[in-house]
């Protein structure tokens, strides 16, 4: 054999057997981890037993209890499994084979079915509408037929969304009116500040909640519009506004 031959032949055993060497190595220290582990978990579940006062075999699985250990309890095998009962796999048994499970929802559908209906038909029905409620804007008159508004431009400044533009100018008589009253009602978050920052109730949020539109020019409110919405609407305002007076 040649002195090439055997070095390669030594270097190639030295390697085996380092190699051999580090992988029982790992395989110890693996087993030592797991060794570890286990005994981390035996004594936390011996100080749970110990604090709740039960028996450590409640606490033991499959992975730490083998197959040749009996426990004390006489209900529970050895794989910590309860028993099932004739009483309850016959149970089970008669509802997959009689369907009783699906009867009782069609016995529930059809009691429900029985009941009197919740809805109403709309529009031919109308369900109860609050004093409060809060819908479409209207300027009111009195009964002279003259308009409400004193052009205060309360109503303007106390908008959260600015929707309200006003503009005014003083009458022959000394009266001030206004020449212009614009609501955007896309910007209107109906919140009724308008309403309650008016002292002379002029502006108001009528009972009407019917007042869609296919395009957004006519949710532009001027002074016409919401005048013929007060004309509209006046009777149901003020048995609104009537009703609620001792809370405003």
């Amino acid at each position: 054999m040649s002195i090439a031959h055997k070095i390669i032949t030594q270097s190639f055993s030295r390697g085996f057997g380092l190699g051999c060497l580090n992988a029982s190595r790992l395989n110890a220290s693996r087993l030592n981890a797991s060794r570890l582990n286990a005994s981390r978990l035996n004594a936390s579940r011996l100080n749970a037993s110990r604090l709740t006062g039960s028996p450590t075999t409640a606490f033991r699985s499959l992975a730490t209890t083998p197959r040749s250990a009996k426990t004390q309890n006489p209900d529970v095998d050895d794989d910590n499994i309860l028993p099932t009962s004739w009483e309850t796999m016959f149970d089970r048994a008669s509802q997959i084979f009689f369907l009783t499970e699906i009867f009782r929802g069609l016995s529930l559908a059809l009691e429900v079915g029985l009941k009197p209906k919740v809805t109403i038909n709309y529009p031919f029905e109308r369900g109860y509408l609050s004093p409060r409620f809060r819908g479409e804007h209207a300027l009111r008159r009195y009964p002279t037929g003259d308009e409400r508004c004193i052009s205060c431009k309360l109503c303007e400044a106390i908008c959260p969304a600015q929707a309200i533009t006003i503009e005014a100018e003083t009458r022959e008589d000394g009266a001030r009116r206004t020449t212009r009253y614009d609501i955007d009602m896309t910007k209107c978050i109906y919140c009724g500040f308008c309403q309650e920052a008016c002292p002379v109730d002029a502006i108001v949020e009528g009972p009407n909640y019917e007042f869609a539109t296919e395009t957004h020019e006519e949710l532009l409110y001027d002074k016409e519009k919401l005048l013929s919405n007060g004309d509209k609407w006046e009777k149901q305002i003020a048995k609104n506004l009537m009703s609620e007076f001792l809370y405003r």
